[in-house]
């Protein structure tokens, strides 16, 4: 693929897994935003050609020297954040962060200089570290989870990434409160995977917040108790909040990557104890608010991966699922095989899903 143009379907050579790596045979796999960011927006030059796709799932094929936790048939799905368990960050209990793969070392590329990809005898990126777009993928085994067999992967391949995104966001970043009020800005799929997580925290009232009235119905599957279209009022969207619950709310979550929304996700929190936290993806604009609205006692955050250590968290939510605990067969709206993945992401493009899933091999 090359920036802002349709994906071009390649024969690519995947390499057999060297040390401490796995060749994962990829069944199905999500079209997320972050993949049309970097795509039409992010588009940094040294992360081209790449093979996008990081919210798959698959089937271990083969595995390289020193690997002992996967063996060849185990389901697993790939994780764009490392968990190596020795870092800094893997041994405080107060973050998801590791100091292994792409997002430590090459942020901004969104991919690492080293790939097992190539087409034509040239290099091409791993997107992510995953490359979910693709028959076999090879990774890390720092980045992979293996998960329940019972698990169907063209259901729990979501939970690489956006729905864990969104769910984490509110129940381990947020950490909604029973009986509280919260309000979710922006219904996509990590939007209203928020909506999901602040109902299994208990909380009493949900705001959904989107411009496009058709997703309320959709969000009241997930938890939502009240829809609000900010093109209804004519005051700030923040302020509307407040009015409607006394002060403000006591949770905020923004799921849309835009900066102006990020701080009315912040502002419609009541003073005091009001708790915003960020999840849309984005670096192409500053945000600002006014230095008050934290004096007051306001908290700002942000959630990578909706706070889940990424090895420990998705496996307990592929089981979280299996018993019913959280919803993916209802983020669903559209399935498709991977010739089609270009008519996805315009699909996602356009708004006219919540998430597509693409077949790219039979089980």
């Amino acid at each position: 693929v090359t920036p802002n143009k349709p994906l071009l379907m390649e024969e690519i050579e995947v390499a057999p897994p060297q040390a401490n790596e796995v060749r994962i045979k990829i069944v199905a796999t999500g079209v997320c935003h972050t993949d049309l960011y970097h795509l039409f927006e992010g588009m940094h030059k040294d992360g081209f050609p790449t093979v996008l796709g990081h919210e798959g799932a698959g089937i271990i094929e083969s595995v390289g020297p020193g690997v002992t936790e996967f063996q060849p048939g185990d389901k697993v799905i790939p994780l764009f954040i490392a968990q190596c368990g020795e870092c800094r960050f893997c041994k405080n209990p107060k973050s998801n962060n590791c100091t292994e793969g792409w997002a430590a070392l090459r942020p901004d590329v969104m991919s690492l200089e080293d790939t097992r990809f190539t087409c034509k005898g040239k290099k091409v990126y791993q997107f992510m570290g995953t490359s979910t777009f693709s028959e076999y993928t090879v990774m890390n085994q720092n980045a992979v989870a293996k998960i329940d067999p019972a698990a169907p992967l063209d259901r729990v391949c979501l939970l690489g990434c956006g729905i864990s995104t969104g769910y984490g966001a509110a129940v381990n970043t947020a950490a909604v409160e029973p009986g509280s009020t919260c309000a979710v800005f922006g219904l996509g799929a990590v939007g209203l995977a928020a909506v999901m997580g602040c109902k299994n925290a208990g909380a009493k009232k949900i705001f959904a917040i989107d411009i496009n009235p058709d997703k309320f119905e959709k969000a009241k599957v997930f938890g939502a108790t009240d829809f609000v279209n900010p093109r209804d009022h004519d005051k700030p969207i923040s302020q509307v909040l407040i009015e409607l619950t006394n002060g403000g709310v006591d949770f905020s979550i923004e799921c849309t990557g835009n900066v102006e929304v990020m701080r009315s996700a912040l502002e419609c929190c009541v003073q005091g104890w009001g708790v915003s936290v960020i999840v849309g993806w984005t670096n192409m604009n500053d945000f600002s608010a006014k230095p008050i609205q934290l004096i007051g006692g306001r908290t700002w955050k942000g959630s990578l991966f909706g706070g889940f250590k990424s090895k420990d968290g998705v496996p307990q939510l592929v089981k979280d699922y299996l018993v019913k605990k959280v919803k993916l067969d209802e983020f669903v709206t559209h399935k498709m095989n991977l010739d089609k993945v270009n008519d996805a992401i315009e699909l996602m493009k356009h708004g006219k899903c919540i998430r597509t899933i693409v077949s790219v091999s039979p089980q």
